[in-house]
């Protein structure tokens, strides 16, 4: 990813964890975050566990293909992999692929 394609990104991730984060007042129990790697963008959940450390858990991910200036979608399934999300495999922006995880109408996201 360009410096350009990057600080796009952050800027639109920053803005959906802005308006996706729980309440300020039970954040330290619980919270949402994101990771860039790569070509990658990881949405997870960090929790606080019964014995105080913390569990982040990936959610999503999206994967920018530049060749075909496209966003491919994975869940993480119970065997701790990537999958593609059939039901939408690809998208052409970011906000879409971000509409769908909220929509979540399979229930692969967030449970």
């Amino acid at each position: 990813m360009s410096e350009l394609e990057l600080a796009r990104v952050h800027r639109t991730m920053d803005a959906y964890i802005a308006r996706r984060r729980p309440r300020p007042e039970i954040r330290d129990e619980l919270d949402i975050g994101y990771s860039v790697e790569n070509q990658s963008v990881i949405v997870h959940e960090d929790r606080r566990l019964y014995d105080g450390s913390r569990m982040i858990e990936p959610v999503a991910k999206a994967t920018w293909v530049k060749t075909q200036r496209i966003w491919k979608i994975f869940w993480m399934r119970a065997d701790l992999r990537w999958h593609g999300y059939e039901p939408l495999a690809a998208a052409r922006t970011l906000d879409k692929v971000l509409e769908e995880i909220d929509a979540d109408p399979y229930g692969c996201f967030w449970g």
